[in-house]
């Protein structure tokens, strides 16, 4: 296909379903002589389909943060696709994603677009997954966490949401009080009580219309909760 029909369809995607649409309706048509019927499919995503697109579009982005582009990193976002789609289709959105890594999308853009059509227990996990992407290398990046922090703004994730999923990666002596987002100085029935809000909050049933291994990844974050609370029970004895 020619490189104007490429940009008609994507052209297209931009106008039916946003910058994601865009991504789908270009990469798709490069992908398949048949644009049409490729971007017919895109600009009505299911949930899931929506939440792998917005994924690849802010891998990317953080990826090229610190100005490297790691084999960690890169296997890191092949296994996350193989656990979601198997080896065939992940060979196809490796090949999107290779493109996605060459554009420079409007992040504000795709980051609203996403807020709008996200719910906010998947927001939660898609910035666990970009911090699971970032420590992949052993090490988080300063010029990872800061755009990982501006993805989290624009998509409306508040303080202490993020910084409870930060807490997990970049840790400190104070990890185990944000991942529960309470204060150092907290009671013992303060703490009890973040506890049940917390479990609640990212009980991976929150995310199961992503698929079941989204599911796993949401109990990662509700292990670290419980691992939280569990310490803290221990280290001042609450029964």
């Amino acid at each position: 296909m020619s490189l104007n029909k490429k940009l008609i369809w994507g052209g297209l995607g931009w106008v039916f379903a946003g910058p994601i649409g865009a991504i789908l309706g270009y990469t798709y048509a490069s992908m398949s002589g048949n644009g049409s019927q490729k971007l017919s499919e895109s600009t009505n995503p299911t949930k899931h389909g929506d939440f792998i697109i917005s994924v690849l579009v802010l891998f990317a982005k953080v990826m090229k943060a610190d100005g490297k582009l790691l084999k960690s990193e890169l296997d890191y976002v092949k296994n996350f696709l193989k656990q979601q789609f198997g080896i065939h289709k992940t060979k196809e959105l490796m090949t999107v994603f290779k493109d996605i890594l060459e554009q420079d999308y409007p992040l504000k853009d795709v980051c609203k677009q996403i807020q709008r059509s996200m719910d906010h227990p998947s927001r939660l996990e898609l910035i666990h997954i970009l911090y699971g992407l970032s420590a992949s290398d052993g090490h988080v990046h300063p010029e990872e966490i800061k755009v990982i922090q501006t993805m989290a703004n624009y998509l409306n994730i508040n303080k202490n949401d993020y910084e409870s999923i930060k807490a997990m990666f970049a840790k400190d002596e104070k990890a185990i009080f944000r991942v529960l987002e309470i204060s150092p100085n907290a009671s013992n029935n303060e703490i009890k009580r973040a506890y049940r809000k917390m479990a609640n909050k990212y009980h991976p049933d929150k995310v199961a219309h992503l698929g079941k291994e989204m599911q796993n990844l949401a109990e990662d974050k509700f292990k670290a909760v419980n691992d939280a609370y569990q310490q803290l029970k221990k280290d001042r004895d609450i029964s």
